[in-house]
């Protein structure tokens, strides 16, 4: 299942392969996913889990754009330029995810905000304002209601 930034090469697609599937299955149609972003292989299971996710990600994340260049507008940047930041913002920040450890690996996104958050720093009191307003556990919700409603939608409901 791809997710919309496909039409720009950037997806986030998971694939599940069936048991009568073989290696070499596999690996055509992770070429085909990859061809527009990063394709990675789930358990079937997990398919619902990854469209709360991925799926409807992209949505999250230009909501949370549309918020970070709102406040950004209120403290007195113009709007384009406040969207453009935004957008480099999150653009900058995910690839740290992938590159940061520099050995290949994935670094857990809390190591590199506390690297960001300094003791008594603009950061941290934005941190603390998040999470007062309980915006982890919203994301948290948002996945899981959109993976039920998923598993709802695969059973014709």
């Amino acid at each position: 299942m791809p997710n919309t930034p496909c039409s720009i090469g950037q997806a986030a697609s998971t694939f599940a392969m069936g048991s009568n599937t073989t290696a070499q299955d596999q690996e055509k149609v992770e070429l085909l996913m990859s061809s527009v972003g990063l394709a990675v292989c789930i358990d079937e299971h997990m398919m619902d889990a990854a469209t709360g996710l991925a799926g409807s990600g992209p949505a999250y994340v230009f909501q949370m754009l549309e918020a970070m260049a709102d406040g950004a507008v209120a403290a007195g940047l113009p709007r384009e330029k406040a969207l453009a930041l935004a957008a480099q913002t999150v653009i900058g920040a995910a690839k740290m995810v992938f590159e940061a450890s520099g050995d290949g690996s994935v670094t857990h996104p809390g190591v590199l905000k506390d690297r960001v958050a300094s003791p008594g720093g603009t950061t941290i009191y934005g941190l603390a304002e998040l999470e007062s307003s309980g915006v982890r556990g919203a994301y948290i919700r948002a996945i899981r209601a959109a993976a039920n409603r998923s598993a709802e939608l695969s059973k014709g409901q």
